[in-house]
């Protein structure tokens, strides 16, 4: 069966999630959860794919970022997972894949879902009842984001940026939108268009739409910088 492309706008948010083969474990230890960093951080630059948000968990990964070229998310993929394969299977003397085939995507098209896919990421220890907060995981953003703590990987989306003028201020507001989840209608939205790939937002916009006018409408989605 013919793989579907995937929808990549350069300039917009896209929430990526990557599972371990078979749902298995992805890290081992706390030096791979490093490596796996380093080898983000080196390669989400060398595509153009500055990362926003990021979460560890131990049979996958979210990403939160914004791909500069429609080839970026995939070329930092690419290598990203090749590298970290080689260096699972050196240090741990095991052979064979890791993940689980291709990774997964959607688009956050609005300031509403970009904040949406900031909180799903940042929360998901806690769903996972991991954690009781996201800050009693080591292996996110939510230290750089929330609380001001060094990470070299995150820059800033511009919506994160303009929750506030004053980056003490910024944290502050950040860190009260993450205190919980988004409603449970998004976080089921989330995890439908990063599962088939399309752009959040895109099925509400087709709600009340005849089937006709959907199959005549051929354009993308309407991608909103500023939803207000």
């Amino acid at each position: 069966m013919p793989r579907c492309a995937r929808t990549i706008y350069p300039g917009v948010a896209v929430h990526v999630i990557q599972r371990g083969n078979n749902r298995g474990r992805c890290f081992f230890a706390d030096s791979d959860h490093l490596a796996y960093l380093r080898y983000l951080t080196e390669f989400s630059r060398e595509a153009g794919c500055p990362v926003h948000a990021y979460c560890l968990m131990s049979n996958h990964v979210h990403l939160l970022l914004t791909p500069r070229t429609e080839e970026s998310c995939a070329i930092l993929m690419k290598n990203l997972g090749q590298h970290y394969v080689q260096y699972v299977n050196r240090v741990h003397s095991r052979t064979g894949t890791l993940w689980e085939g291709r990774f997964r995507s959607c688009l956050a098209t609005s300031e509403h879902y970009v904040l949406a896919c900031y909180r799903y990421i940042e929360r998901n220890p806690v769903r996972a009842t991991m954690v009781a907060h996201p800050s009693d995981y080591h292996w996110s953003s939510y230290g750089a984001n929330a609380l001001g703590r060094g990470d070299t990987l995150i820059e800033p989306h511009p919506v994160y940026l303009g929750l506030a003028q004053d980056p003490a201020r910024r944290r502050l507001v950040y860190a009260d939108l993450v205190e919980l989840d988004p409603d449970r209608n998004t976080v089921d939205e989330i995890r439908s268009a990063t599962r088939n790939g399309y752009a959040l937002g895109a099925k509400r916009a087709n709600r009340g739409r005849r089937p006709a006018e959907r199959q005549e409408d051929g354009r993308g989605p309407h991608i909103s910088h500023g939803d207000k």
